[in-house]
């Protein structure tokens, strides 16, 4: 099944493609629930397993389903998300240095 392009030149995906985006979500949906309720690893390293899964899983809904990638085309589409990214890991690792400095220098310790 070909690609379905839109009249403004948009590349959408193929059913293909959808289901096959589809089954690696749940596969690893499934591994994340795995590794929890197995109770293989410290919780230390469950966390960064799970954090990694959850890293793939992103990255598969982005090509799969939100159609990123390096084409020409999407360009603009990955520069706001690549900003938008920086921007809340900024916004976030900001605001947990500051009330960890907070935290530290209150005198309630």
């Amino acid at each position: 099944m070909a690609d379905h392009v839109s009249s403004t030149g948009e590349s959408h995906g193929s059913v293909g493609s959808y289901l096959t985006g589809f089954v690696l979500a749940v596969i690893l949906t499934v591994a994340a629930f795995g590794i929890v309720m197995s109770h293989a690893m410290s919780p230390s390293g469950t966390a960064g397993a799970i954090a990694l899964l959850a890293v793939i899983q992103i990255v598969v809904h982005l090509v799969y389903f939100l159609h990123m990638n390096g084409s020409s085309a999407q360009r603009w589409n990955v520069m706001a998300f690549v900003f938008t990214v920086l921007s809340v890991i900024v916004l976030v690792g900001g605001t947990v240095f500051i009330m960890h400095d907070t935290s530290i220098n209150m005198m309630s310790r």
